[in-house]
């Protein structure tokens, strides 16, 4: 076997999973179905876009008898942390959220972005990030997207400007992909997709993008994203205007029906 080029630890544990699962004589589609994963998940893995957690990686060494080899691998992975520290309570509410509403302004909503969009966003960051770390920061990111594939997902509300599909982050290509993919997403259920349109009179979102978390103890949680961190919001008082601000960006926006139909013009189709 040829030495791996640029070989972080998330290339080379997935390396040993890809070769793992040769020796097994499964396919990387037969692989995901007997883990009830998606294919995508396991190419991601193999290819150290995304990193192996360890409950993944515990049930790999059972299905592939490779006698925990996966598990101490992931175990004794360099600490590296994962996230920002600012945003690290933030994914573990968004991974437990019965219910998640979602406003964005300038770009396309984390969970509903494509890998290339994701990589077009990291790389127009100001200082510029490392190739090393934009891959490390997109494979976080999709690692995310797991949450809308859930046995039980949660209910979730994205509302984003119209301005946001009038950009071409990435080019042309990055672009089409993107409008797909979330056409796609419009039709998962429990999902729905608003976005406000331009021209409009009055607008309840000109302070700025946010997010709103239902927990599964029924707390209402607001993450505040800023040029220079961010926030958890918890008191009752400041979630209530987020959650009124919400409620009238949803009768603002187009419905899920116009939203579709704008996406399906924007793709070319009729």
């Amino acid at each position: 076997m040829k030495p791996m080029k640029n070989a972080t630890p998330e290339r080379l544990v997935g390396a040993q999973v890809a070769l793992f699962r040769r020796w097994a004589r499964l396919t990387q589609r037969e692989l995901a179905e007997r883990l009830g994963v998606h294919e995508e998940t396991i190419a991601s893995i193999e290819q150290g876009r995304r990193p192996l957690k360890l409950d993944l990686a515990e049930q790999l060494d059972e299905l592939l008898e490779t006698k925990g080899a996966l598990e101490v691998a992931v175990r004794n992975l360099p600490e590296r942390a994962k996230y920002p520290v600012w945003a690290e309570a933030f994914i573990d509410h968004e991974r437990d959220a019965i219910a998640i509403s979602s406003y964005e302004n300038q770009v396309i909503p984390g969970l509903l972005q494509t890998e290339a969009y994701a990589r077009a966003v990291f790389r127009n960051r100001v200082p510029l990030f490392s190739e090393g770390e934009i891959e490390h920061r997109v494979a976080m990111r999709m690692e995310r997207h797991d949450i809308l594939h859930r046995k039980v997902p949660p209910t979730c509300s994205f509302i984003f400007s119209e301005a946001v599909l009038k950009d071409r982050l990435g080019g042309d290509e990055v672009y089409k992909e993107q409008l797909r993919h979330l056409r796609k997403c419009a039709d998962l259920p429990g999902l729905t997709i608003q976005i406000m349109p331009l021209g409009r009179e009055t607008h309840a979102g000109l302070n700025g993008p946010f997010v709103l978390l239902e927990t599964p103890e029924h707390h209402l949680i607001v993450y505040l994203e800023t040029q220079r961190g961010s926030q958890l919001i918890s008191d009752p008082d400041e979630v209530s205007i987020i959650a009124r601000k919400y409620a009238m960006l949803r009768s603002q926006a187009l419905n899920l029906e116009e939203s579709k139909r704008l996406l399906d013009q924007l793709l070319g189709e009729r």
